[in-house]
């Protein structure tokens, strides 16, 4: 996720934030300065941190969870509207994703008990005055934990709990259809906030709402297209006619290159039809901006490290080394020749194709 960076390391995982959560520290401090000074300001930025360490535990249950299926997590990331751990996949057996699902609201339970053992006043009523130092730091902390564990519970993707109502729809129907159907459910969830958050002119929830409608047509999207990809090979999906630059060619022949055809990676080939890597436009615009000699060579802004595959792979490894940030994927000979190349736009319009 662009814009953000990591602050360390834990588990396994890289810890990273967003900078845009800390323009929400921001905006807590200076608001609760303004009603009561600096004491104000302290007490509620202990408690958002606090909160989001809660956040971080939560998304860690996930994380750990997950592990046990053999399913990395490389990366957490904290934003304004909560955590976001990033699984290298979601498990797919019905009962190991309801597991994984149910460890994040289970991590929320078990610090709300926990903090109730210890003795902290955890009554209903304290959530009405959450924004208010007037109950207890900890009292405060418990039952956002509790409201946490029930918010995720929402059947509805992608919270915690539609992945759970996809699991059990997954156990009657196929895993396409059931993820359709939560992903509804997630958008009807989202216009309810929206429409919340607009009426009682409440920015944050209006933010939740736009991210959960976006992340569950996002997730139907990807389910989709990964029941396809499993049933083609990479010689289905890859580019087989495009412009090839060399190794001596210069930033204005690739400059060219880009005004003479409509595409967006440029493969960079040895003497021998090998691959070397891509000159991508993104790339290709930058340097031209920075005004470097347009003598140089594009191999200067050259992306060298470009997974390859052979002709019969499957698609689904394709779309895994794409979803890992690589502009385009080779398809190449057992001698390393390229034959042709897969990029996320192909495989997109595979998809319509296939009529998905």
């Amino acid at each position: 996720m662009t814009w953000s960076f990591t602050i360390g390391r834990l588990f396994g995982s890289e810890l990273k934030v967003h900078v845009t959560f800390f323009l929400l520290i921001a905006w807590i401090g200076i608001s609760a300065y303004q009603m009561g000074g600096w004491p104000s300001a302290v007490e509620n930025t202990g408690f958002v941190l606090a909160l989001f360490a809660c956040v971080v535990a939560h998304e860690y249950g996930h994380a750990l969870t997950a592990r046990r299926y053999g399913i990395r997590t490389p990366d957490i990331t904290l934003l304004p509207i909560g955590g976001l751990a990033r699984l290298d996949k979601m498990p797919e057996k019905p009962g190991q994703e309801i597991v994984v699902a149910l460890a994040g609201p289970a991590v929320n339970v078990a610090i709300w008990a926990a903090l109730t053992l210890v003795g902290v006043d955890t009554r209903f009523e304290t959530l009405t005055a959450i924004d208010s130092a007037e109950p207890d730091f900890l009292g405060r902390l418990a039952m956002v934990n509790l409201f946490l564990a029930v918010f995720n519970l929402i059947p509805a993707f992608p919270m915690d709990g539609g992945r759970v109502l996809r699991a059990a729809l997954s156990l009657t129907m196929d895993r396409v259809r059931a993820t359709r159907i939560a992903a509804a459910a997630g958008q009807l969830v989202a216009l309810l906030f929206g429409f919340a958050g607009l009426s009682g002119g409440n920015p944050v929830l209006v933010l939740i709402a736009v991210f959960v409608f976006i992340a569950a047509n996002a997730e139907a999207q990807d389910v989709a297209m990964r029941a396809v990809t499993r049933r083609l090979l990479a010689r289905d999906a890859m580019i087989t006619r495009f412009e090839t630059l060399g190794p001596a060619d210069t930033l204005a022949t690739a400059a060219q290159a880009v005004l003479h055809t409509t595409q967006h990676e440029f493969p960079v080939l040895d003497g021998d039809g090998r691959l070397l890597g891509f000159v991508t436009r993104a790339r290709l615009f930058a340097a031209l901006a920075s005004d470097p000699p347009r003598s140089d060579s594009a191999e200067t802004v050259m992306e060298r490290d470009i997974p390859q595959v052979p002709l019969a792979s499957g698609l689904e490894t394709v779309l895994d080394a794409l979803y890992q940030g690589a502009p385009a994927v080779a398809v190449t000979t057992t001698d390393g020749r390229m034959l042709g190349y897969v990029t996320r736009e192909n495989v997109g319009e595979l998809m319509v194709i296939q009529g998905r």
